[in-house]
């Protein structure tokens, strides 16, 4: 709550008010409205309007998911989230229909029918949403891979990169890559991929085997651009554009214009090792799959959270949605960090008195869940409740047996 600062600092005269803050996020949040929270809570609206015009704002929200992130990754069991030894992360895009038609809002007949829409783009670093954004329905999400991953201001920064075949592209390979990630994206048909998409330094005759590049990768041309390579990769790194912004003016150039080919030949290298390994290696492809399922497992959450007006966003402005999906993700965060509590205590009760086959299972259950969470109802925010007693929550679940469907 301290990130919440009154918009005017030193001059506001109304200090902040916690419970006003809170009635403010949920009601953002869950789609609900300032005007039906105070309708269905003890705040009235007069009071939830101005807290929210004068505290809710993307900068503090921002802020305060970086510290519940940060808080998440400080708890005990977290570190067993990694796959692999490694951070994994994962993107992907969430559709939401949209009833007012905003700027934004675009045509998806596959999941709005005749309606319009938006897309809650995430990245979700083991189990943990640390970062999002909101892009129309029609922009494709491989060109946000990397904003997404380079704008993550928490201290969950991933080593490894996963999306689906629609977040990958001519270029993601290359420029994550070049900033030290491993892009790691899942393919749906691997054997159609790797015979349109295999690249070796030599001539395919000279190649052996059952897997064969389909032509020779042209190392001169990388050498001849590099310079305007590098170019393209300091504006990113010192973001003075976008990933998207790029992507948008290398499409208008000539196929044939040299740094755009150079480009998509370093890229094709760097995909080329990546598809060897995917098909080599069983462990790799279970790995990307479930960074992926933790990706769909928070898009659950998200829906959930944001149940009011049966899911369809009722926003004016693309500012407006911003804060809906950075509120949802504050309220998702909170969620997981009590859940990471619980299980973090429950760890350290297994490792004092359980087995070892009750402790791995412990490692395994997923964070991200919210049957035991009542998001409905009537809100009392000034009602003096006792706080959470985590030990008397572990001293229950210690004789509950483990659900299976609970493991990742």
């Amino acid at each position: 709550m301290d990130v919440f600062q009154h918009i005017l600092l030193r001059y506001a005269k109304q200090g902040a008010n916690d419970t006003a803050i809170a009635a403010c996020i949920i009601a953002w949040g869950t789609n609900m409205g300032l005007g039906r929270m105070g309708e269905v809570s003890d705040i009235k609206y007069h009071t939830l309007s101005t807290t929210s015009d004068n505290f809710i704002r993307l900068e503090t929200l921002s802020e305060a998911n970086n510290r519940v992130c940060n808080a998440i990754a400080e708890l005990p069991i977290f570190q067993y989230y990694n796959i692999g030894e490694t951070i994994h992360s994962s993107s992907d895009g969430q559709k939401f229909e949209t009833r007012i038609h905003t700027i934004n809002a675009r045509y998806s007949p596959k999941y709005f029918g005749l309606k319009k829409g938006i897309v809650s783009y995430t990245l979700v670093v083991n189990n943990v949403p640390a970062n999002a954004t909101i892009i129309g329905a029609n922009e494709h999400e491989s060109h946000y891979v990397f904003d997404i991953l380079f704008n993550n201001t928490t201290d969950i920064q991933p080593e490894v990169h996963s999306t689906d075949t629609h977040g990958s592209n001519e270029v993601n390979f290359a420029i994550l890559h070049l900033f030290g990630y491993q892009f790691a994206p899942r393919y749906l048909d691997i054997y159609d991929k790797i015979s349109t998409s295999l690249y070796g330094f030599k001539h395919p005759s000279q190649y052996g085997g059952i897997l064969k590049p389909i032509r020779k990768t042209n190392t001169g041309l990388i050498i001849d651009e590099w310079d305007n390579i590098a170019r393209i990769m300091v504006s990113l790194a010192l973001k003075t554009t976008t990933q998207s912004i790029i992507i948008g003016k290398l499409s208008t150039y000539a196929r044939k214009n040299k740094t755009k080919r150079a480009l998509w030949e370093y890229d094709n290298i760097i995909q080329s090792l990546y598809l060897l390994n995917y098909v080599d290696s069983p462990p790799l492809r279970s790995n990307v799959q479930q960074a992926l399922n933790r990706g769909e497992n928070y898009h659950q959450l998200h829906r959930a959270i944001s149940f009011a007006n049966f899911g369809k966003l009722r926003f004016k402005t693309e500012y407006e949605q911003q804060i809906w999906n950075e509120c949802s993700r504050l309220i998702a965060n909170c969620i997981i960090y009590y859940n990471v509590a619980i299980l973090s205590n429950l760890l350290s009760y297994k490792e004092k008195t359980g087995s070892i086959q009750e402790i791995e299972q412990v490692k395994r259950i997923s964070p991200i869940a919210w049957q035991h969470i009542n998001l409905h109802g009537r809100y009392e925010f000034s009602k003096q409740t006792g706080s959470i007693n985590i030990d008397t929550i572990v001293q229950e679940l210690v004789h509950l047996p483990i659900r299976f469907d609970l493991l990742v």
